[in-house]
């Protein structure tokens, strides 16, 4: 017996929660290895590493809504980019905390001067700059305010993942395949955004509704035309 459809309704509301949870999950993860010491021999760097990939990864997956529904029609995932988007945030947020607090002590010119003189750390620290507006403006009295410089604004996030990525891959001073994997897919997601690329999709996409229009009713058309 064929299980029952779940109406959009209850879709969006399971994929909200999912998100939610999901997102939460490398907190809690983490909140437990702290509470039962399995951070390891170097905990800070531990911790640091374990908020800065979770962050890359929800932000990644925020971006990663729009060009789903533009390529698989899956239009239930548009709601999800602010609560990733937020999340990401917020754990960008935890990640700099450590950078600032467990690793240079609330020292400002020890702060500054690792800042300015690590290219990694300049590359995420002007990422978070560029993602603070995004989260300050993630409400729907803003969006209201700010009219259509909203879009506008909000586009800063591209240049976001972009710095993300390259402070994923000048932290791991070696060539490696996972900043590689996420370079790639930020490129990707970025290149499915762009107009001519964006239409030529859509139009593959009509193509194939077409298509299955017609293998689903075959001789539809010569059928409806006898009939006329």
């Amino acid at each position: 017996m064929p299980r029952p459809k779940l109406d959009r309704r209850t879709q969006a509301r399971l994929l909200k929660i999912a998100t939610h949870v999901g997102a939460l999950l490398p907190l809690a993860l983490l909140l437990w290895d702290y509470w039962f010491y399995l951070l390891g021999p170097n905990p800070i760097q531990e911790i640091t590493l374990r908020t800065g990939k979770p962050a890359l990864i929800l932000l990644v997956l925020s971006l990663a809504c729009t060009p789903l529904n533009t390529l698989l029609g899956w239009k239930q995932v548009l709601p999800l980019r602010r609560p990733l988007g937020l999340y990401a945030f917020f754990y960008v947020c935890l990640h700099l905390l450590i950078f600032v607090w467990l690793d240079y002590g609330l020292d400002l010119a020890l702060i500054r001067e690792g800042i300015l003189e690590k290219r990694y750390a300049l590359a995420g620290f002007t990422a978070f700059l560029l993602l603070l507006p995004l989260a300050v403006t993630s409400t729907r009295w803003a969006m209201r305010k700010l009219g259509k410089n909203w879009k506008r604004l909000h586009r800063l996030v591209y240049a976001a993942a972009v710095l993300a990525v390259i402070h994923y891959l000048w932290l791991v001073k070696s060539i490696t395949a996972q900043p590689l994997v996420f370079a790639a897919i930020v490129a990707a997601l970025l290149l499915l955004r762009a107009g001519p690329i964006k239409q030529r999709v859509l139009r593959w996409r009509r193509g194939l509704a077409r298509k299955g229009t017609n293998t689903s009713f075959p001789g539809g058309k010569q059928t409806s035309e006898a009939g006329d």
